[in-house]
């Protein structure tokens, strides 16, 4: 079975956790252990966010005042770069004999995408409100509360093409593990004469994890997140998980935009559009999720639901 494994923030940071190296390595090397055990035996494609990562570069872009900001693009590129390493290197050390390539995934987005124009995307730390102030006025960045906090927010266009997938596909029928379009990838777009530029944004990875698994021809879609499933009125009276649903009743619930909705959204728009399933769920268990047997397994109304989803598909 192919299978895209979509890695949240969290593989690499928990929550209140400091974005240094030695944290983002022990933690890379744990969620490599999880996912050696589904590349033993699946084909495997490894995405991962990186939010907190471009957010520290942003600022440390910042720290040289004679020197003009870099864009976002850039910034993008260096996280994906940065994110890409320890997990290849992660993985390698758990997979000796497997080639594991890590990519720099150009993403194509609409040069005129309305979300150009309104920043939505937290990235990088938590502030205090009166940081985010203090912010909003010196650097001119939008702000927005976040997990009891503030962070800066960045536009986030929908991905469109992923430029480097006839080099994936490549790889794949290879039989490399590969990591890419990390955090959503880097965004471009085409001018008039058909050139690629950089875009200032950062698109939402688990659109792009979407995507990419449909141009793949993944059998199966996971997003790992540091939840046991999707929760239908998180953490309120009637807080429950979800296990099996069908995309038109996900869809018909409300989800916090800035976590579980883009999952939801993503997952969504995998299974309605191959038929095949989607899953949202822990990094813990990931083996589990794999298999149907925990985590919210999304299914199209024309799927087969259930335990029948989860065979080993052959590959097509």
């Amino acid at each position: 079975m192919r299978i895209l494994l979509a890695l949240g923030g969290n593989a690499f940071l928990h929550r209140g956790e400091l974005p240094s190296a030695p944290n983002q390595r022990r933690n890379v090397e744990a969620a490599a252990r999880a996912l050696a055990q589904i590349a033993s035996e699946h084909e495997v494609i490894v995405t991962h966010g990186n939010g907190p990562q471009v957010g520290l570069l942003a600022l440390q872009s910042e720290a040289f005042p004679d020197v003009p900001p870099y864009p976002l693009d850039a910034l993008d590129t260096e996280s994906e770069g940065m994110v890409g390493h320890m997990l290849e290197l992660a993985l390698r050390n758990e997979l000796p004999e497997r080639d594991v390539v890590s990519v720099l995934t150009e993403v194509v987005v609409a040069a005129d995408d309305p979300a150009l124009l309104k920043p939505t995307k937290p990235i990088g730390p938590l502030y205090s409100e009166e940081q985010a102030q203090r912010l909003r006025l010196d650097r001119s960045w939008a702000m927005g509360r976040d997990n009891g906090g503030f962070r800066r927010l960045v536009p986030s266009p929908e991905p469109h093409a992923i430029a480097e997938i006839r080099s994936l596909r490549a790889l794949l029928g290879a039989g490399a593990l590969v990591i890419c379009a990390g955090g959503g990838g880097i965004p471009v777009a085409l001018d008039g004469l058909g050139k690629m530029h950089g875009v200032e944004a950062v698109i939402d990875k688990d659109l792009t994890a979407a995507l990419l698994a449909r141009r793949l021809d993944a059998d199966l879609l996971v997003m790992l997140t540091d939840v046991d499933a999707v929760h239908s009125d998180w953490r309120g009276p009637t807080d429950r998980s979800i296990a099996g649903i069908e995309v038109s009743e996900l869809r018909s619930a409300n989800f916090d935009s800035g976590s579980m909705a883009p999952k939801v959204e993503a997952a969504c728009r995998f299974a309605e559009t191959t038929g095949n399933r989607a899953a949202i769920g822990a990094l813990r268990d990931v083996a589990r999720v794999v298999r149907g047997e925990a985590g919210t397994q999304v299914h199209s109304a024309t799927a087969e639901p259930a335990i029948s989803a989860t065979r080993r598909l052959p590959r097509r």
